[in-house]
């Protein structure tokens, strides 16, 4: 709970659940399956460049959100250039005739424009310190997407020091290697800058590992490919910790992703919530009928980690595959010419993707014929012998499930009709007519017509008719007159958020309260990178000069020439090979045989320079210096 520092007394504090919304489609579908708000892109400046949308798809998920109470935000978390920022202008007018919620930012020309609808700092802003937090609340955001690394000890603490800035945390999905907003990977080796929603996914490439002097260490591996991200046994820790917005991550992700974890973790949020129900509510209103159990291993996964929750753990990576594994199903038992059977409880379907792992690569098949637990694929991969682990990542008959309707969303109402002088009011809304004695019961009539509800959000669980000797007779047509007068008024309502639970008591003090500057946080990876502003604008640049910071640039805009003296800093790790390998002396292992520092290279030859920043627990990646380039 939270305490309302106008009314001194204790309120609930509202939990929302955010999913992804590739489209128009899926935005719909994760409203369906328990989602209190949604993110999506518009057709620019969206951090996922193929995840763009048209205005008008925008605003009609907009309405049909606010049907439930629920949100929908729109990103626009890219950095911007000189040339766009009348766009972005315009763009921004566009997001709020079409009845966005909110807008996730990450360029800081943002502050110079002009717009009334809320600032979200998107995670691409780096938020990992309560400093930053601050900052960002003294800039005037509202809401602050924390770093993907941080542990829920972590999280406590910027809640406790800045309690007045709503956080948003991640608890599902695919996860980056390099802290948010600081991967430069993919602009310096493609030219595809990820802060511009063109990642190349330079992380999940193979690397060998060398040291100084040339030792082979690990040979072909994926040393930066994370598992991906699971958190649903840890919501009521985050919870506690003071973050109330859980967000599920892929905005490339189809339908059936997004309505099969987006099911899960609402399913989950409501168990908490009913635990604690003088404690926590959901941000928007709704009753869900599922028609599918849902499972988080059925949808695309590298192999699930809470990554740093509890603090540095050793099986964050993948290094094997960066692809998707799915679900443990058994062991390969006997094989014969073209089939073999599996040991196992798994059942299995025509059509079903297996895969399984032949030395350290990854064989993908397809299962053409199943008898029972016999297999038949269409053709026999390579390397499949007994006792080999097998995983299926794609299940034909959980999609036929997913590829139906799966939910439906109702809010519970009651409709209660009453006899007053001239009239009737249902449900508060007067209507004249007159009092007409029933020669019949008309109870019965009255219950169905104002139960009809169909097409709307609305389910109708009771009928009220007062006094207690109701008696008069309303024609039909009258009662569905009555009816839809009172839904339409109730929609309006909701369309105007006249039903929102949030709190926003904690959010009313003034923008610029604080008065430090974003100079104050400089770290020296700053004061020797500038381009880790991101500032790629000359908006953005002067709001840094302004902030004491006077020479803040971008990786994608022209560097000096001192810059190009420099090794780039291309990533900021939390993970770190050393101690995932075993030898991190500091947290326990064996002091490494190799000589530092240690290279990852690529197939193409090009090599990154790995620096461990044991004082900061972070695993830096260089590349070579700009001017051999």
């Amino acid at each position: 709970m939270i305490k309302d520092r106008k009314l001194d007394i204790l309120v609930k504090q509202t939990i929302e659940l955010l999913a992804p919304a590739k489209n128009l489609a899926c935005g719909i579908a994760a409203i369906d399956h328990g989602a209190d708000a949604v993110y999506i892109g518009a057709q620019r400046f969206g951090a996922r460049v193929a995840a763009g949308n048209p205005m008008e798809d925008i605003a009609e998920l907009c309405h049909y959100a606010h049907q439930y109470g629920a949100k929908v935000y729109v990103t626009v978390n890219t950095i911007i250039y000189d040339n766009e920022l009348e766009d972005i202008q315009q763009l921004l007018k566009k997001i709020e005739k079409a009845g966005a919620d909110a807008i996730l930012v990450q360029d800081s020309s943002f502050f110079t424009l002009h717009s009334s609808l809320p600032l979200h700092a998107s995670t691409q802003t780096d938020n990992r310190t309560s400093e930053k937090v601050r900052w960002l609340r003294s800039m005037g955001f509202k809401r602050v997407v924390l770093a993907r690394e941080l542990s829920v000890e972590e999280i406590r603490k910027i809640h406790q020091e800045v309690p007045d800035v709503e956080l948003e945390v991640f608890v599902h999905g695919a996860l980056c290697v390099s802290y948010s907003g600081q991967c430069y990977a993919s602009q310096y080796c493609f030219g595809r800058s990820a802060n511009r929603g063109a990642c190349a996914q330079f992380c999940r490439l193979p690397f060998d590992l060398v040291d100084s002097e040339g030792r082979m260490i690990e040979r072909g591996r994926h040393l930066l490919s994370l598992k991906d991200l699971c958190q649903i046994d840890h919501l009521e820790e985050l919870m506690e910790a003071g973050a109330v917005s859980f967000k599920i991550e892929g905005r490339l992700k189809d339908v059936d992703y997004v309505k099969n974890v987006t099911a899960a973790y609402s399913q989950r949020l409501n168990q908490i919530i009913a635990r604690h129900p003088e404690r926590y509510q959901r941000a928007s209103k709704g009753r869900i009928t599922y028609t599918f159990e849902p499972n988080l291993k059925k949808t695309f996964n590298r192999g699930f980690t809470t990554y740093f929750l509890h603090g540095r753990q050793p099986n964050i990576f993948s290094p094997d595959t960066p692809k998707a594994l799915g679900e443990y199903v058994g062991k390969v038992k006997e094989i014969r010419r073209d089939s073999f059977n599996v040991a196992g409880t798994a059942s299995f379907a025509n059509g079903d993707g297996l895969c399984f792992f032949n030395a350290k690569e990854l064989v993908g098949f397809r299962v053409n014929r199943a008898e029972g637990n016999r297999l038949y694929p269409f053709k026999m991969p390579v390397g499949l012998k007994p006792g080999i682990v097998l995983y299926r990542n794609n299940d034909m008959e959980f999609e036929r499930l997913m590829a139906g309707q799966t939910a439906e969303r109702k809010i519970p109402i009651t409709m209660t009709l009453e006899a007053v002088d001239g009239g009737f009011t249902l449900n508060g809304k007067f209507f004249a007519a007159e009092h007409q004695q029933a020669q019949k019961p008309q109870r019965e009539n009255i219950v169905r017509q104002l139960s009809k509800l169909g097409g709307t959000p609305y389910v109708c669980e009771q009928v009220k008719l007062l006094p207690e000797d109701f008696n008069y007779f309303i024609p039909s047509s009258m009662l569905a007159e009555w009816r839809r007068k009172v839904i339409e008024n109730a929609e309006c309502r909701m369309e105007n958020n006249e039903y929102n639970l949030r709190d926003d008591s904690a959010f009313d003090s003034e923008k610029g309260n604080h008065h430090s500057t974003i100079s104050d946080l400089r770290s020296p990876l700053n004061t020797r990178f500038p381009y880790l502003y991101n500032a790629s604008n000359a908006k953005a640049r002067a709001f840094y000069a302004a902030q004491g910071v006077p020479n803040a640039t971008s990786l994608e805009f022209p560097i000096t020439t001192d810059e190009k003296k420099e090794e780039p800093l291309l990533m900021q790790c939390r993970h770190c090979l050393r101690y995932s390998f075993g030898y991190c002396v500091k947290n326990g292992g064996e002091r490494p045989a190799w000589k530092e520092p240690l290279y990852l290279v690529s197939d193409d030859g090009r090599q990154f320079r790995l620096e461990f920043d044991c004082r900061n627990c972070q695993m830096n990646v260089y590349g070579t210096s700009m001017k051999d380039k």
